[in-house]
């Protein structure tokens, strides 16, 4: 894995491009979430210090406010920042597959994503089928809590387990992705198909980091906002209204950091385990029929293999799973 690590780190420096873009594009999300609750916040202030509304209308408002924000911002991530983090994503696996940096990484990164996917339905399809394989397959390893609930410790501890495994899927589906855009094989379905059977084959490793560099980013981002939380005390020093702009500002400022920085870093480093991982693996029925028996996203996977045709109607409304990526 410390060779992973490293290996990882350096394809992450040379995706730097990619890595600005999603910095850019993590603060364009931060700053319309400081502005946007920034001027909800102050209407409702202003207005409750004018007592022009009462309190059950102020909430009723600010709850219809927060609605259409998650809805617009649901909807730029399924149009913009989800296919930015698809073309880092092919680019992060040029780079693995074969040590070589494109000149030019975002024309390359999108061009790979349009020339493999015609439709973005097509690589919601897929991605969403990916993820759902791996969520089914990852939920065999552990066995249900309802086994040990003659030891409710234990119990806790399969269930916290269970829920961490749901939240690699997450970042392994990106990593299937990856296997997709380097494959031989022109059937995307064909080749997330083999995808999701040699992570079946190489789970132990690949999921054993993702659990561990998850787990430990998610500390990081934990101990980072508590950094950021003297800002809101020193602007609620002024007045209640600069109070709830200092949480804003603080939401605002881990939002970016998370999806401009940390969120492509875990990425790189799954999707170079997960390639370097199965190299010289090749899919097999056995593996094949076992994942089957487990997964009915996977079932559907297979099934579109061979009608040759992509199943839209499971298309996954959130596929980056920040609400979920390919990020």
């Amino acid at each position: 894995m410390v060779l992973y690590f490293g290996r990882a780190t350096r394809v992450f420096f040379r995706t730097l491009p990619f890595v600005a873009l999603r910095i850019v594009v993590g603060v364009s999300f931060g700053l319309a979430t400081v502005v946007y609750f920034g001027i909800i916040g102050w209407l409702v202030l202003t207005l409750f210090d004018a007592e022009t509304v009462s309190g059950p209308i102020g909430g009723i408002g600010l709850l219809v406010a927060t609605l259409l924000f998650l809805v617009a911002m649901r909807f730029a991530r399924r149009y913009v920042l989800y296919m930015v983090a698809a073309g880092h994503i092919a680019v992060i696996a040029h780079v693995v597959e074969t040590g070589e940096t494109p000149p030019n990484q975002i024309a390359f990164g999108t061009n790979t994503v349009r020339d493999g996917f015609t439709e973005s339905n097509a690589l919601f399809a897929v991605d969403q089928l990916i993820k759902a394989s791996i969520k089914q397959f990852n939920g065999t390893v552990v066995p249900p809590s309802r086994w040990v609930r003659f030891v409710p410790a234990l119990g806790h501890v399969l269930t916290v387990l269970r829920k961490g495994l749901a939240l690699a899927a997450t970042y392994l589906d990106e990593a299937i992705l990856a296997y997709v855009f380097v494959s031989d094989e022109e059937d995307n379905w064909r080749a997330a198909r083999d995808g999701v059977v040699l992570y079946a084959k190489t789970w132990k490793s690949v999921l054993g980091s993702t659990l561990l560099i998850v787990g430990g980013t998610y500390v990081v981002g934990f101990v980072l906002l508590l950094s950021l939380t003297p800002l809101a005390a020193v602007f609620g020093g002024l007045s209640p209204a600069f109070e709830v702009l200092g949480w804003v500002v603080v939401a605002g400022v881990a939002v970016a950091i998370y999806l401009g920085v940390l969120r492509p870093w875990i990425k790189t480093v799954m999707i170079t385990t997960f390639l370097l991982e199965s190299r010289g693996l090749t899919p097999d029925s056995e593996t094949m029929g076992f994942i089957a028996g487990r997964s009915d996203g996977f079932g559907r996977l297979v099934a579109n293999v061979e009608a040759g045709e992509p199943d839209e109607r499971h298309a996954d409304p959130d596929p980056l799973g920040e609400g979920r990526s390919s990020g």
